[in-house]
């Protein structure tokens, strides 16, 4: 029983200490590919800026026109909205314009 409790020990010191040599190591490398890495995401932000511009640019000129079209819509719309509740007032003006307009009498 002894001899088995050892070997669990030790199983797990061995286990430790690859998981502490893994860390290291990891460490290490993450350490030594640092510049590169920089270097790398130096290199690549400009590009990716270059693909957002061009990306951008497609898309104002595929959905440019489909905006345009739907604010002229929302203007007329808007338009339409305020002058619907004033055409009864519109032909009352109108009304009384055709009134004074046919009874105009020459004063010179």
């Amino acid at each position: 029983m002894g001899l088995l409790a050892l070997l669990a020990v030790l199983t797990a010191i061995g286990l430790a200490g690859l998981f502490a040599i893994t860390m290291l190591v990891k460490a290490v490398l993450w350490a030594v590919f640092l510049p590169l890495r920089l270097v790398g995401w130096l290199l690549f932000l400009p590009l990716l800026l270059v693909f957002k511009l061009l990306v951008g640019i497609v898309l104002l000129v595929v959905a440019g026109p489909i905006v345009l079209v739907a604010i002229l819509v929302a203007i007329l719309a808007a338009i339409a909205a305020l002058a619907v509740p004033l055409l009864p007032l519109f032909f009352i003006g109108f009304v009384a314009w055709l009134l004074m307009r046919s009874s105009r009498t020459a004063t010179a």
